[in-house]
């Protein structure tokens, strides 16, 4: 069935509609930057914090390989940050061109040690995207502790991975927010009594 460029997108703005319909979509309009998005946004919904696996399969994994070599940036940004992306992937966007790619690889909690790892060297916004990740090695966060930005460091006190040690300095920061932060996600931990 073709349909209009138009009925595509007011389709795929559904999050409840089949997998396999959004891939028939897309593979009708393929190369359409303006498809291709939507077709991202709709996987991403599909896979909110609500229900991640809302979606999981092959299809899904397909639509992600596809969607991650599109010249649309918004596409790449929503495989980045899919949870349902494939390591080998995720590797990849990882040295995409557009730093928010990369940022949103750093904030995935599928993304392998290894490529956090080479992300921490990266330029700050992608560095800032690692603070919030509890797949982050402790190293990492150690250092981020000391980060002269208080979003950094606010992420972090608020990161439920973060040892104890790290939210204890971070209990003695600078800035009263980072500090609440902390012993909110200390108490909340029962970790607030521990020496």
């Amino acid at each position: 069935m073709l349909l209009r460029k138009e009925e595509a997108i007011e389709l795929l703005s559904n999050r409840e509609l089949e997998i396999e319909r959004v891939r028939d979509i897309y593979l009708e309009f393929k190369g359409d930057k303006d498809v291709d998005g939507q077709v991202a946004m709709n996987l991403s919904q599909k896979t909110s914090v609500y229900n991640r696996e809302q979606g999981a399969g092959e299809t899904m994994v397909e639509l992600l390989r596809d969607l991650a070599d599109s010249l649309d940036m918004g596409s790449r940004w929503a495989v980045a940050k899919n949870p349902h992306t494939p390591v080998d992937i995720l590797e990849r966007l990882g040295a995409d061109e557009v730093n928010l790619v990369r940022a949103l690889v750093a904030t995935n909690p599928n993304t392998p040690s290894n490529i956090l790892e080479k992300l921490f060297s990266d330029e700050k916004i992608v560095r800032d995207g690692l603070s919030g990740n509890p797949s982050t090695p402790q190293r990492i966060f150690k250092v981020l502790s000391d980060d002269k930005d208080k979003m950094v460091r606010m992420r972090l006190a608020e990161n439920r991975a973060v040892s104890v040690d790290i939210l204890k300095k971070l209990q003695k920061d600078s800035d009263e927010s980072v500090v609440k932060a902390a012993e909110v996600n200390c108490r909340e931990r029962g970790c607030d009594g521990e020496n």
